[in-house]
Formats: structure tokens, sequence, C-alpha cells
């Protein structure tokens, strides 16, 4: 055999070991390229092909799975982490494809693997908001507690915990809560009502009522699943308790069911009280029955007269009914009924201003009264502005709105205030800028949708 052919048949496994090693950094080139192009479904595919071509490096078919799963290719991604001696944050993404794609008992499974293997509190905390997601309130709880264990510095943690414990065993809750509000002081507006709450529940005179007022609280901070619960935890107790229907049916209307089956049993329980009375009026304004709807919040007044709350809801009913003159009576009343509260003032003084009604006589001065009684509520302040809008005071009202937005930039109607008065001077660009911040913001808010009708009307 010749030199020259030895040579040949030499050359040519190290040019096809050359050309192997060649594609496969290639390979894994293109998947790092497209993982930090965030084009995830691309980077899957090439980190699948790396994993294939390098079968011992076994945490590729890992970061294929994390790039498919992040490319919401979630059914992929799990073939592939299946393939792969998964690390903490890989068992961790496996479950959560599980979830997404509905296989709970996987999901579950997943998590419950992780927290045996790896003893990370991450594990506990996706075990809670599975156990949330279905409603499995205990289960939650006892993943809190596990969480915590691990991690006790996690405020989320103890807030969850804090407010889940208001409806499971409401003696509990206040530690967990104020634990929570001194790790986080952004959670202690809602640690504070529940807190007012529980410290209420405890005057009530039996465990029904004391599950309602626990209940209310939760949907003050927008726990409607949990206040729910709380309603139907009083019924357990007391099935004839009118309020708990009641509030039961609103907490299901939060939650996008109807509701009325419940207003009606409650109505039926108790047709007396002013709550129910109140909450069926609310149902009905919602389902834009207006007649309706004075008509239950004139009952609501009838049997509680010295409650501003109802003469308020009272002025908002004769609003939508198109009495207004009844209406600034009842928002009157309300501020004669509480004059040392905020909120009937402001209420009254955003009526004159959106109805052009006694702005200098009576809106005015109640705006600036809210502001005296309450001057670091955002509401408030919003509310003097737009008053001064409405008398076409226009250089008060940019100041003001001005000095809201600068101290709560993410109070959006104060922007969409700040936006017509800027038109109302002319300053277009500048009215343009402002909307188009909450459209932007705000996407899918009420905000945003109305700072985007705005601009429809005024920047077609």
């Amino acid at each position: 055999m010749s030199t020259r052919k030895i040579f040949i048949y030499a050359a040519v496994p190290i040019l096809l070991l050359t050309a192997y090693i060649f594609v496969t950094y290639l390979t894994l080139a293109q998947a790092e390229t497209a993982w930090q192009d965030e084009d995830y479904l691309a980077a899957a595919a090439s980190y699948a092909r790396a994993a294939q071509l390098r079968p011992w490096r076994n945490e590729l078919w890992e970061k294929a799975g994390l790039s498919a799963s992040n490319g919401q290719d979630f059914h992929t991604a799990i073939e592939y982490f299946t393939r792969a001696e998964l690390s903490a944050d890989g068992q961790f993404a496996l479950a959560y494809c599980y979830y997404q794609i509905g296989d709970i008992a996987n999901a579950q499974k997943t998590f419950e693997q992780g927290a045996e293997i790896y003893q990370t509190p991450q594990f506990y905390k996706g075990l809670a908001f599975l156990h949330r997601s279905e409603k499995k309130w205990d289960e939650e709880k006892n993943a809190l507690e596990k969480q915590i264990r691990m991690d006790v510095g996690d405020a989320y943690a103890h807030y969850r915990l804090g407010v889940l414990l208001s409806v499971l065993d409401s003696e509990l809750a206040l530690p967990e809560l104020m634990l929570a509000s001194s790790l986080d002081p952004a959670t202690d507006p809602a640690v504070q009502t529940l807190r007012a709450a529980l410290n209420l529940s405890a005057t009530q005179p039996d465990a029904s009522r004391q599950m309602v007022t626990i209940g209310r609280a939760l949907g003050l901070i927008e726990e409607w699943e949990l206040a729910a619960a709380a309603f139907e935890k009083a019924l357990a107790l007391d099935e004839k308790n009118p309020e708990a229907w009641a509030w039961l049916g609103e907490a299901k209307q939060q939650m996008g069911d109807d509701g009325r089956a419940e207003l009606e049993r409650a109505l039926t329980l108790g047709h007396t009280s002013p709550t129910v009375r109140a909450l069926r009026g609310l149902y009905w304004t919602r389902a834009e029955k207006y007649p309706q709807a004075l008509a239950e919040y004139l009952l609501a007044v009838e049997y509680e007269p010295q409650n501003p709350a109802w003469q308020a809801s009272l002025g908002g009913a004769y609003v939508k009914y198109g009495d207004l003159i009844s209406a600034l009576a009842a928002y009157q009343r309300a501020t004669e009924l509480a004059p040392n509260e905020s909120e009937y003032w402001r209420l009254l003084a955003v009526f004159c201003a959106d109805n052009g009604i006694h702005v200098e006589e009576i809106g005015l001065p109640a705006a600036k009264t809210a502001v005296q009684i309450a001057p670091n509520d955002p509401l408030a302040l919003d509310a003097l502005g737009w008053s001064y809008f409405s008398s076409n005071r226009y250089a008060n009202a940019e100041q003001t709105l001005r000095d809201v937005i600068a101290r709560f930039p993410e109070y959006y109607p104060a922007r969409i205030h700040l936006a017509l008065t800027y038109f109302a001077q002319g300053n277009h660009g500048a009215a343009a800028a402002e909307l188009d911040y909450v459209r932007t913001a705000d996407k899918g808010g009420e905000d945003g949708a109305r700072a985007e009708s705005l601009l429809q009307k005024y920047f077609p």
C-alpha cells in the first residue's frame, strides 16, 4: 500500500472527528445565541440536537426543556426533561409544565419529589401555589408552613398564611400578618384591614357573624375566593344568616358568577336587612336595572337611615336614574352623618365636578374638606384637582394633579385628569403623552381603556 493511501485512510477519521466537533460546537453556539435572543423554541431545538450529539452532556436535555418551557411548548419541554437528570431548577420547571398542561396530579408529585430530594423552600412554594389554584386551603396552609420553616424571612409566605388562617383558624392569623408587615411594609395596608376585621369579629355575638366580618375584609383586599370560603363557613355555622347569603352572592359576582340565587335566598331570610338591600342594589346596578337598584337603596336607607354608606349609595343610584337633585341631597346627607370621614366629602365633590352642579359653592369646598381630613389620600387630592378643572381653574388643577402624580405615580385617574387639563389649556402634546402613559401602563385595565378611548376621541 502506498504512503499516499495510508495517509488518506488515516486522515478520514480525523476529518470526521473534526467535522463532528465543529457541528457540535456550532449547534451549542446556535442554542446559546437563540437563548440570549429569547428565541426559546429555536434554542430548545438546538439544545436537543446538541444533547443527541453529546449524550454524556446530560444537562443539555435540561437546557432544552427549560428553553421549550420558556417558549410555552410545555409538552415538548416535559419530553426533554424526562431525558435528563434534573437539577432543582429543572425539577421545578417540570412541575410547572405539568401544571400548565392541566396535569395537576403529576405537577403535585413532581413538586413533592423536589421537596424531598432538594430540601429547598421553592418546592413548597410551588405546592402552595398549586393548592391555591385548586382552592385546597388546608393543603395550601400546610405547604406554606413547611416553606416558612425553611425560609423564615419570606414576607409573602407569612402574609398568605395569615390570610388563610383568618378563615381556617382566626386566632392564629394575627401574628403571621404582623410579621409579614414588619418584613415588607407594602403588605401593611392589607394587614391593617384584616387586623381591624379580626378585632371587630371578636365583638360579634356568634361565630357565623364573625366569619361574615372576616369575609368582608377579605373582599376589601381582593381575596374574593377566600372571602367566599369565609361566607360559606358562616353559612355552615348558621344557614339562616341572611347577610352571609347576600355576601356570598357578592363574592360570586366578583368571581364571575351570577350570584342572584344567593341574593334571593338572602331576601327570603332578611327582607328588612339594609345590608341585603344594599348588596341587591349593587347587583341591579351592575345589571343596569337602575329603577330596581334605586328601590333597593331606598329601602336600605329606610331600614338604617343613619348609615352614611347607604346615603352615598343612594346618591349613586339617583345619578344612574337621572335624578341629580335627589342625588345631591343624598350625598350631602352622607357628609352630615359622617362629617369627619374624607370619603363622603370626596364623593360629594366628584359628583359636583362630574355633573357640573354647584361646583363653586358645594363641590370645591367639599374637595378641600376631603383633603383637609385626609391629606395623604390620592383619591381626595385627585378630587380636588378635578374640582379645580371643573371650575375652569386650570392652573390650580394642573398644579394639584402634578403633585398627586409626583407622590403617587401609579394613580392613573390623576394622569387622565391632568391630560384633560392640558388639553383644555391647548397643550395637546402633553395631554397625549399622559394618556399614552396610562394606556401602556394599565393595558387591559379600566384606566387604560379610558385613556385609549380619550386618545381615539381627541387624537384620531
